[in-house]
């Protein structure tokens, strides 16, 4: 006993009340896809900085590279003048041992001709005791 004015409303309710819950699913879809786009700007701006930041990260990296090399070149620059001045030491304590001995036997020359000089001196005033003898 169902009326047609009845059998209307029913589907009607239906209809409305299906249209309610689209219409609310929309609405959270809707607040999904802002909450989606504000997340896209926030990631694109945190995108955006990171970028910045490799950008800077590159250029410090590239930055430390050329110090590195040019630390390198004056560290090897550095160790050749070690060795050369290593070496210029090491000839000069060889000079300096060759001139301590040469001190050493012109002092040992010196000596000997000192006591050669005295025994002359000495020789000398024995002759003028004699003479005037």
């Amino acid at each position: 006993m169902y009326t047609v004015g009845t059998e209307c409303s029913f589907p009607r309710t239906q209809v409305a009340r299906k249209l309610a819950m689209v219409e609310a699913d929309l609405e959270r879809a809707e607040e999904r896809a802002e909450a989606g786009e504000s997340k896209i700007v926030e990631l694109e701006e945190e995108l955006r900085v990171v970028g910045n930041n490799l950008k800077s990260l590159e250029v410090s990296e590239e930055k430390a590279t050329r110090k590195e090399d040019e630390y390198s070149i004056t560290l090897k620059q550095m160790e050749q003048q070690l060795r050369e001045a290593e070496a210029r030491a090491e000839f000069a304590e060889r000079s300096v041992q060759k001139l301590q001995k040469e001190v050493d036997r012109l002092e040992d020359e010196l000596v000997a001709e000192k006591e050669r000089y005295k025994e002359i001196g000495d020789d000398l005033d024995t002759a003028f005791v004699e003479l005037i003898l």
